[in-house]
């Protein structure tokens, strides 16, 4: 069996989709980016059955809904798990801002919802316990986690409706690292929501993707990690959903770094703030 491994999301028609003249652009500098995704997929990275701890994550990079930042918010993180024994599914998710996008703000959460039912269901195949599959996103990535994490059973008018699609798509944990929670004007990313809602969106969906507006008793664990200085998204964000997590007795653990600015990754040579994977590693081990 292949330890490496590329999915698309759907095998023929992408819901929600239209064709346009645009194509994938990927530039490599100091990290990879990839925007104007045409095709969603997922890329899979599996330990060795003998690590292998049953878990899986499936990781949305960040990027402010408008690029993906696919290997320093993705494929490294996703070898940072291997290394756990944990398997890792990068999320390579479609952007609001495409022209190839109907209804633009569903096009992220369907393709997560997607991506988590596609690892249940390979489970089997890729030695995963389809009761241990979380999702962990970076900056605009965790708002999507949050909000697969809210809204697992939204209803999308263009839902495939296969085999897949009836599959449970609520992961069973959360890991949210600097992320965008909020969309109401006082603490959201403007480049995040703008790119998601359009310039001047409709309250109802400023609500509706003002993921502290959204937990409920059925939300899952959650693991997030700030910083107090975020400059990009400001610390209320995690402190929100935290507070909102905490009032529907859903067991959260936050780490708020007093520095450590934005988009930071695995924080390598950033001092103590390169340990919050070790506290993340602790927690999965811990989860009931």
């Amino acid at each position: 069996m292949s330890q490496h491994l590329e999915l698309p999301l759907w095998e023929s028609n992408v819901p929600n989709y239209r064709q346009t003249d645009e194509t994938e652009v990927q530039e490599s500098t100091e990290i990879v980016r990839i925007s104007k995704v045409q095709q969603p997929a997922i890329e899979v990275f599996l330990p060795s059955k003998r690590n292998a701890t049953g878990q899986a994550v499936v990781v949305c990079p960040g990027g402010g809904y408008g690029v993906l930042a696919y290997d320093w918010e993705g494929t490294d993180i996703a070898k940072w798990l291997n290394s756990k024994g944990i398997a890792a599914v990068v999320l390579k998710y479609r952007l609001p801002n495409s022209k190839s996008a109907v209804v633009r703000h569903e096009v992220p959460l369907q393709d997560a919802q997607r991506a988590m039912r596609l690892t249940r269901a390979h489970a089997q195949d890729w030695n995963i316990n389809a009761d241990k599959v979380g999702i962990m996103g970076f900056s605009a990535g965790g708002h999507l986690a949050s909000t697969l994490g809210t809204h697992f059973d939204q209803k999308m008018a263009s839902d495939a409706g296969d085999a897949v699609d009836k599959l449970s798509a609520r992961p069973d944990f959360m890991v949210l690292i600097y992320p965008v929670i909020t969309m109401k004007e006082t603490y959201t990313h403007k480049g995040s929501r703008n790119s998601l809602l359009g310039e001047k969106p409709d309250q109802k969906l400023v609500d509706l993707y003002s993921n502290e507006l959204q937990v409920k008793p059925n939300t899952p664990p959650t693991f997030i990690v700030h910083s107090t200085d975020d400059g990009g998204v400001p610390v209320e964000n995690s402190l929100l959903f935290y507070q909102a997590l905490k009032n529907n007795n859903i067991p959260v653990e936050m780490h708020i770094y007093p520095t450590g600015g934005h988009g930071y990754s695995l924080a390598l040579n950033r001092g103590y703030l390169q340990t919050w994977p070790d506290r993340l590693y602790d927690w999965l081990q811990n989860l009931q």
